[in-house]
């Protein structure tokens, strides 16, 4: 569903004509073979497509005029080999609509020491030639990712393709459609917002369904569909004996299948990228989609659940960012705390709706109760989590702007069977510690519902709020409680 391949950044260099024929023919070869190397490292996900070098006005704003209009192009990566005057490119920045990366290098790695000549410094400007271009996105204001060093060492290749995933994911976003089935859960604040803002400020749009237009699609589902894909679940999973056919709760297998295929269908004919619905809201359907968001949210579906659309579309572009990388990123919520003062830890969690991405090893189908919404006993992928590194990110509505939240933790593998608890679930250490980790949260705002990631750094989602431009709060290692209220003082004193 995700194929990252199928999108390209724009390698441009810049320069200008003062230079002459024979080092603008440099540049242009020089640009060319890193573009080449870029495209094809394995660090960089998407298509890496050299651009000539741009030497005027007429010629940087032609270049990033047709990046805008260029479907498959999700971003700028600028560099000038000599020195390219700033003045040239406020026409073409002004009208960037595309995230831009600048890559201060060069092309060579070490000084020549004993050949080393001015025709050499000439073409060889970018320690300076890129300050000039700094200047001029600090001037305009402009959001930018810097990467520093040379263009073939491994952090440089890492850094650019951990970027071109984020611009990925925020390329994702532009005219992507989310569908909410019923309305957020009822008086709850952190699940709802300002829908045309989003629209505005992100550019995706959210609309709602009655759950009876679902239900019509569900209905229409064939006996021959869900035989295909109940064997699809006992070849995946360990199903429990009472679901499996001949079993005697084998037609709430059938009936979860259904749903499965229905949402799929509707998310289908709809362009749609995800989605939310709501226990409070299931007239027509025999039980709350368990298994459905799981596989749903493991096929790059964005999912909220209770109507939080903020974090269905938050959820959508971490698995943009994320695909193809080893671990994965669910729909989270911290569920109950473990305050035992030697170790203490949260237990994450939701009713049914942890994606069977982050799956440690085989998940069990199972079916139990659900002790809310009042319908038959939904069934669920039930499974444990690995430990290691790992991020909660929540997007919250502030009222004159949004704020993303992003706190590193550190997951813990798992330390006790839990024989009674028939959910996925991971353990985790939020950073620094339990007790600044939580506090600073709930002092931020911070939502109940969160993108759980396996695969994404904390850099960047502060890339992808830059991206965004809205606000990014960062609890990490090294947060401070009394810093940390600071921080938010100043955020709100500069959105005022």
């Amino acid at each position: 569903m995700i194929d990252l391949k199928t999108l390209e950044v724009w390698f441009v260099t810049g320069s200008q004509d003062l230079y002459g024929e024979e080092t603008l023919r440099q540049v242009a070869e020089h640009s060319q073979q890193i573009a080449k190397a870029f495209d094809a490292s394995a660090q960089i996900p998407v298509r890496v497509v050299f651009k000539p070098t741009v030497k005027s006005t007429e010629e940087i704003y032609k270049t990033l005029q047709e990046a805008n209009t260029t479907k498959n192009c999700i971003g700028i990566v600028a560099w000038m080999h000599t020195f390219s005057p700033a003045k040239m490119w406020i026409n073409g920045l002004k009208i960037l609509q595309k995230p831009m990366l600048h890559l201060h290098t060069q092309f060579n790695s070490d000084i020549p020491w004993q050949t080393i000549d001015m025709d050499f410094m000439n073409l060889n400007q970018s320690a300076h030639g890129d300050r000039e271009f700094g200047f001029i996105m600090s001037r305009m204001r402009l959001n930018r990712k810097v990467v520093v060093g040379h263009w073939q060492s491994a952090e440089v290749l890492e850094q650019i393709g951990a970027w071109t995933r984020v611009a990925a994911g925020w390329n994702d976003w532009q005219g992507a459609r989310f569908v909410r089935f019923g309305d957020n859960m009822r008086y709850v604040a952190v699940t709802d917002g300002d829908k045309v803002e989003a629209e505005l400020k992100f550019g995706y749009s959210v609309n709602t369904h009655g759950v009876g237009d679902l239900v019509k699609v569900i209905n229409a589902i064939s006996d021959a569909e869900i035989d295909k894909l109940t064997k699809e679940y006992e070849d995946i999973y360990a199903v429990v004996p009472s679901l499996k056919k001949g079993g005697d709760q084998y037609q709430s297998l059938r009936e979860a299948a259904k749903i499965e295929l229905g949402i799929l269908a509707f998310l289908q004919d709809g362009n749609y990228k995800g989605y939310t619905d709501t226990f409070e809201d299931l007239h027509g359907m025999a039980q709350l989609p368990g298994i459905a968001s799981q596989r749903l949210m493991g096929k790059g579906y964005g999912f909220g659940g209770e109507g939080d659309w903020k974090t269905a579309a938050l959820v959508r572009a971490m698995k943009v960012m994320g695909s193809g990388l080893k671990g994965g990123n669910s729909f989270m919520e911290d569920y109950t705390y473990h305050f035992n003062p030697a170790n203490p830890m949260v237990l994450g969690s939701h009713m049914l709706e942890i994606c069977e991405s982050i799956a440690m090893g085989k998940a069990n189908c199972e079916i139990h109760p659900l002790g809310i919404g009042g319908k038959a006993d939904p069934v669920r992928l039930v499974f444990n989590v690995a430990g290691g590194p790992a991020l909660n990110a929540s997007i919250v509505d502030m009222g004159n702007r949004f704020r993303l939240l992003v706190n590193e933790v550190e997951a813990v593998a798992p330390q006790h069977e839990l024989p009674k608890l028939p959910v996925a679930r991971v353990l985790w250490k939020p950073l620094p510690d339990m007790k600044t980790g939580c506090a600073a949260w709930i002092l931020a705002g911070g939502a109940h519902h969160t993108c759980y990631s396996q695969n994404l750094s904390s850099e960047q989602l502060v890339d992808f709020a830059e991206m965004a431009n809205i606000e990014c709060v960062l609890i990490d290692k090294d947060t401070k409680i009394h810093q940390f209220k600071n921080e938010l003082r100043w955020s709100d004193a500069s959105y005022r």
